[in-house]
């Protein structure tokens, strides 16, 4: 798994100019999702601060990238291991709970890197408390806040296989969940302005509809959880 997962980031470090490519395109007014939400009058320029930061970044970034790559396999790895102490039943729940679990998780992340991080660039990249200062974003913090908000997206999308499992143990139900609906939604909506914090009523509300839609399809399956 380790040898497997190191292989892919040799990769990864190597296509440096196809990946950084699709990473630094969210920050660009041409990205499909600006042209789409017809946000095409800002222009973010990133600088580096430091003699090692582009190469350390380079190196972080293959690092995730070949993770992600490998995750599949060192799934499968990690199943093959533990599978033969379980039970056929046992084992068809891991195969579900895994498979959509890494899904969903990918879901999240795709989610994030066409929807949400863009906005959010766009409004704190260009977010200004006066005409006399001017941003200048560091690579360094531009990375982190991509890999910080796709990893919490990621998170978040884990939400209806936590809700089945949790639906599965008797812990929650159906009923209970469509009686917090409200309270849901509410929660929901901090959450999108947390993760997207733009003054813009859309950009709010096209970050918490996916979100609501998970709560919704999560009452779904709990109901469906037979204990």
């Amino acid at each position: 798994m380790v040898a497997v997962a190191v292989v892919m980031a040799v990769i990864a470090f190597i296509l440096k100019e196809p990946l950084f490519k699709i990473i630094l395109a969210p920050k660009s007014n041409d990205f499909v999702t600006s042209r789409l939400l017809g946000f095409s009058n800002y222009s973010i320029q990133l600088i580096n601060t430091g003699l090692t930061e582009q190469f350390m970044v380079h190196m972080r970034v293959a690092m995730y990238v070949g993770l992600l790559a490998a995750l599949p396999y060192i799934i499968y790895q990690l199943f093959c291991f533990v599978s033969p102490g379980l039970y056929e039943r046992e084992r068809r729940y891991a195969v579900w709970l895994v498979g959509s679990s890494y899904i969903m998780f990918m879901l999240g992340v795709v989610l994030n890197y066409l929807l949400i991080f863009p906005l959010t660039v766009r409004f704190l990249g260009t977010y200004q408390v006066s005409a006399d200062v001017a941003n200048m974003l560091t690579l360094q913090s531009y990375i982190d806040t991509l890999i910080g908000m796709s990893f919490m997206m990621g998170v978040i999308f884990e939400l209806p296989v936590v809700c089945w499992l949790l639906g599965r143990m008797g812990i929650i139900n159906g009923t209970m969940m469509a009686t917090y609906r409200r309270h849901a939604i509410v929660a929901i909506l901090v959450i999108a302005a947390i993760v997207t914090p733009t003054t813009d009523v859309f950009s709010l509300f096209v970050v918490a509809l996916p979100i609501w839609m998970l709560y919704e399809t999560s009452i779904f399956l709990v109901k469906t959880a037979k204990l």
